[in-house]
C-alpha cells in the first residue's frame, strides 16, 4: 500500500505498490516518507476521494489504529506504544536537582513559592498530558496521509471501587458501607475480625500489646488491604521480623489501578477535544472482532470497530509499529560527582534513537560510544546482541530521531 499526496500536499486515496513504482519511474511523483511509504504527485490531479473512517482503540499503554473505506477494506493499520516512564524520569530529575541545589556550592537562593504551574486551572500531570497527546498525534498523522471523513473511538470507563472490591457489584450498599464501616480505620477492623487474639500463638492476654502485621511486607509490594493484615502480639511481631518464627500465610500484593484511573480521564479529554468523534465501547468491539474471526490485538480491535461486525478485506499486508520516546536527552553528566560528560549531540552524525540500516537490517540506536561504536535495539526497545559491536562507519541513517520511533511488520492474520 502506497499513500499519496497531491501537489499541494493534500491527502488522496492510496494506491497499490505497482502504480506507485510506475509514478516514481516516470518522475510523476517523489518519495516524501518511507515509513509508511508515501509519495507526492508532481502534477495537478482531481481530488476524488472515498469515505474513510479512522478507528481508534484507545489505551493507557497501547493504542490501536486502523482506517477502513466504505467497502470494509482496511487501508491502514498501526499500533502505538505510549510512554509510561514520564513520572519515573521526573522523580529522578527532581532528585538530581535537589542534590545540586543543596550542595555547599549553592549559586542561587531557593525558590519555594515557584508553584504557579502546578495550581493552574485545567492542568494535567505530565504523564496524562503525554498519553493524551499520543492519541491526538496519531489522529493528526493519519489525517495527513489519508482523507479521513469520520472518526470513531473506543473508550472505557472503570469503576475503581469495584475493581478493588468486586462484592459491591452484588450489593450496591457496599459503596456506602464498606468492610470498614463502623470502625475508625482498617487496623480497628482487623483487630475486631481476629477477636483481639494473636494469630500466631493464639493466646489472648492483657499484658502484651497487639499489633497489626503485613503478611507481605510493604517493602515487597504488600497491600494495606485487610486480606494482607493479621493481628500479632508485639513479642511475636518482633520474633517474626527477626526471623525466629515464620508465618505460612498467603497475603495480598498492592493492586495497580493507575491505568484504569488514567483511562477515565483520557476518555473525557478525547471526546472533549474531538467533538466530531463517535464513541463506542469495548463489549461491542469484542462481539464484532469475534464475528469476523480476528485475533485479540489492539490493532485488530481497531479494525473490528470500523467493521461493524461485517467481513473485512486487508488491502495492506503490513502493520506500522510506533513507540513514543522523549524529545531529547536531558542528563548531561554521570558519575558520583558528575565528573563524566554525556554527549547529547551527534557522534559521527548519529544521535540516540536514530533509525539506521546495518548489514541489510533496520535497527535503532540504543547507546553510543565516543570511540565510534553503537549499541542497537529493535522497535520493542530490546537490545540486539551483535558481534562485533557495530561501527558507525558501517551504518546508514534511514531517518533522524523524532518523538516516536517507527517501523513496519508483516500482518499476521492467524
Amino acid at each position: 500500500m502506497v499513500y499519496v499526496l497531491s501537489k499541494e500536499k493534500n491527502p488522496l486515496m492510496p494506491c497499490c505498490s505497482a502504480i506507485g513504482r510506475i509514478l516514481l519511474k516516470q518522475n510523476k511523483a517523489k518519495v516524501v516518507m518511507t515509513t509508511p511509504f508515501t509519495i507526492q504527485l508532481n502534477y495537478e490531479t482531481t481530488d476524488y476521494k472515498q469515505d474513510l473512517e479512522h478507528d481508534i482503540d484507545s489505551g493507557s499503554s497501547v493504542v490501536g489504529s486502523a482506517v477502513l473505506n466504505e467497502k470494509n477494506e482496511v487501508v491502514y493499520v498501526s499500533e502505538i506504544t505510549i510512554r509510561n516512564d514520564v513520572s519515573e524520569k521526573m522523580t529522578q530529575r527532581s532528585k538530581y536537582r535537589r542534590f545540586r541545589r543543596n550542595k555547599n556550592t549553592r549559586y542561587r537562593k531557593p525558590r519555594f513559592d515557584n508553584r504557579k504551574n502546578s495550581i493552574r486551572t485545567d492542568r494535567f500531570s505530565p504523564t496524562m498530558t503525554s498519553k493524551i497527546n499520543s492519541h491526538l498525534k496519531e489522529i493528526k498523522f493519519v489525517k495527513s496521509i489519508l482523507p479521513i471523513t469520520k472518526l470513531k473511538i473506543e473508550t472505557a470507563t472503570f469503576d475503581t471501587h469495584a475493581l478493588k472490591n468486586p462484592d459491591v457489584l452484588k450489593n450496591n450498599s457496599l459503596y456506602q458501607k464498606g468492610i470498614n464501616y463502623g470502625f475508625a480505620n482498617t487496623k480497628s477492623y482487623v483487630l475486631h475480625r481476629d477477636n483481639y487474639i494473636c494469630q500466631h500463638c493464639k493466646k489472648k492476654t492483657e499484658n502484651k500489646k497487639l499489633e497489626v502485621h503485613h503478611i507481605i511486607f510493604k517493602s515487597e509490594g504488600g497491600s494495606d488491604d485487610e486480606k494482607n493484615l493479621i493481628t500479632l502480639h508485639d513479642t511475636c511481631h518482633e520474633d517474626l521480623h527477626s526471623g525466629k518464627i515464620i508465618l505460612k500465610l498467603k497475603g495480598k500484593k498492592k493492586g495497580q489501578l493507575n491505568h484504569a484511573t488514567q483511562m477515565n480521564s483520557i476518555r473525557v479529554q478525547l471526546l472533549k477535544r474531538l467533538s466530531n468523534a463517535e464513541e463506542t465501547f469495548g463489549y461491542i468491539t469484542k462481539e464484532h472482532r469475534q464475528l469476523i474471526g480476528l485475533p485479540k490485538e489492539h490493532y485488530f480491535d481497531a479494525v473490528a470497530i470500523g467493521s461493524n461486525g461485517n467481513p473485512v478485506t486487508f488491502k495492506t499486508n503490513e502493520i506500522i509499529l510506533k513507540r513514543c520516546i522523549s524529545d531529547g536527552d536531558f542528563q548531561l553528566r554521570k558519575g558520583v560527582r558528575s565528573e563524566q560528560i554525556i554527549p547529547v549531540g551527534k557522534i559521527k552524525g548519529f544521535r540516540k534513537f536514530d533509525k539506521v540500516e546495518y548489514e541489510g537490517k533496520i535497527y535503532f540506536i540504543k547507546g553510543r560510544m565516543a570511540t565510534g561504536y553503537a549499541i542497537l535495539m529493535n522497535i520493542d526497545n530490546k537490545k540486539v546482541e551483535l558481534k562485533p559491536i557495530p561501527k558507525f562507519e558501517k551504518m546508514k541513517r534511514v531517518s533522524a530521531r523524532k518523538s516516536w520511533i517507527i517501523d513496519t511488520q508483516k500482518l499476521n492474520l492467524n
